[in-house]
């Protein structure tokens, strides 16, 4: 009997997650799987490349968990160096061209797509300067790295980072350990804008605190070339910024124009609509990843956030679904953390301004604690604000901000309001506790505790 083909569009966490499970649950004899990757690396890890250009993370190769080589040995076409032009879904084929040109007509019985995400790449003045770098593939990440040791850029050298969210403060901590001096230029009013106010405000201190220099409220609009087609400087209101070298981190997009050209439905957020299972509104064809929209578990809201701890299982569920199984994804709660130098930034749920958008009636309250007990060396302050539904009590979202053991803190608080834990529940829940690690009440249970009396009224 002849196999059926899966296909896959996409070979980073979602695509080979995808297809690496649906091989473990049917062999070659069965089902036959062709992955299409437009680069030349599979299964990386985007979140380490401010790493890899901070020289904390000496080689790319450290950042590839699974090879083209590796994922063929495992009995998957892998066919890298292939961009998938279109999808014809009645004809179940599709169209690749390869790095010389050819087109390659493929068809498919089942169709998982994971394009990714498309980093914001602003339409100014020269954005496409020999020193402007954007920072979200594998090749992004070596020729901002090579650039950088070509040029010699160290103590005494200009960097500007554009954008001041999670990859804006990942980068900018990468060029000042670099030795770079760092400027931030951030369109919003703080950084961290999916943090309220009062605790983007402790991000925007922290980062000053470490010499960086941040200009909130200040709008990017283009770049100052020199004669060689170098960029020199950022241009602002305010008046140009110096820069030898300067770095995009303003955020992505789901990349769902193939989906989109095909027919498949997208929604309001810009991602690939899909149903629990990870189906799309076309019979056989599945997506997973930065590409498509999920549901919010606390708000209930369609949202698309790019994170490959989410790439990964949707992945997986995909590759379960498409032999015969039946899981589902859940959604998400929109847990992130983060840091810059030496301090920890993390969320989970909704913030007072998403609440409110939700439509909760809600109190908030924030403690300050330390990371460890007070007289136990190395101890260090850290910050944790929730916010809850009034009456009920129900935990809606944290944030913390502090320094080394501060930020995996949210992980016990994205547990609790994944299972619509109250703050009562919340602050009687046995956490371990040792000097070295924690007070002995933990910053989390003294701000479900302080937040209980509020709820109340």
């Amino acid at each position: 009997m002849t196999p059926q083909r899966l296909v896959v569009v996409g070979g980073d966490a979602a695509g080979m997650s995808a297809a690496a499970t649906a091989r473990r649950r049917r062999s070659a004899d069965e089902l036959e799987i062709v992955a299409f990757e437009r680069g030349s690396y599979t299964s990386y890890s985007a979140c380490g490349l401010p790493y890899f250009v901070a020289d904390q993370v000496e080689s790319v190769d450290q950042l590839i968990a699974r090879t083209p080589a590796e994922h063929r040995e495992r009995g998957i076409d892998m066919r890298t160096e292939h961009e998938v032009t279109s999808i014809d879904i009645e004809a179940r084929v599709l169209t690749a061209t390869d790095r010389k040109g050819n087109e390659h007509v493929v068809d498919f019985d089942e169709l998982v797509i994971a394009t990714g995400a498309t980093p914001i790449r602003p339409d100014l003045p020269g954005v496409d300067a020999t020193g402007v770098h954007g920072i979200q593939t594998v090749y992004d990440g070596i020729a901002l790295r090579e650039h950088i040791e070509a040029e010699h850029l160290t103590e005494g050298h200009r960097a500007v980072v554009v954008g001041g969210g999670y990859v804006g403060l990942e980068m900018a901590e990468a060029m000042k350990l670099r030795g770079l001096e760092v400027t931030i230029v951030d369109a919003a009013p703080q950084p961290m804008a999916t943090l309220d106010p009062d605790m983007g405000e402790l991000v925007a201190s922290a980062v000053r605190g470490l010499g960086i220099e941040l200009r909130s409220e200040t709008k990017c609009e283009g770049f100052v070339v020199d004669d060689s087609g170098h960029v020199r400087g950022v241009v602002t209101p305010d008046g140009d910024i110096p820069a030898d070298v300067v770095v995009l981190g303003i955020g992505v997009r789901p990349n769902s124009v193939l989906a989109r050209n095909a027919g498949i439905v997208v929604g309001e957020t810009g991602g690939i609509a899909t149903d629990v299972h990870m189906a799309t509104s076309e019979k056989g064809v599945w997506a997973a990843g930065d590409c498509v929209e999920t549901r919010h578990r606390v708000s209930g809201a369609r949202v698309a956030i790019a994170l490959g701890t989410h790439a990964n299982k949707q992945g997986r569920i995909v590759g379960i679904n498409v032999t015969g199984g039946n899981a589902t994804f859940p959604g998400v709660v929109g847990t992130a953390v983060t840091k810059v130098c030496a301090y920890e930034i993390g969320r989970t749920g909704l913030t007072e301004r998403e609440a409110k958008e939700a439509g909760f009636d809600f109190v908030a309250g924030t403690i300050e604690s330390t990371t460890r007990a007070g007289y136990y060396p190395g101890a260090q302050p850290i910050t944790v604000k929730m916010v809850a539904e009034r009456g009920s009590g129900r935990i809606l979202g944290a944030q913390i901000i502090g320094r080394e053991g501060a930020a995996k803190r949210i992980d016990v608080l994205a547990a609790a309001i994944w299972n619509e834990m109250t703050v009562d529940d919340f602050w009687l829940v046995d956490l371990g506790y040792a000097p070295p690690f924690s007070p002995v009440w933990d910053p989390t249970l003294v701000a479900a505790y302080a937040l209980a009396s509020k709820v109340r009224r």
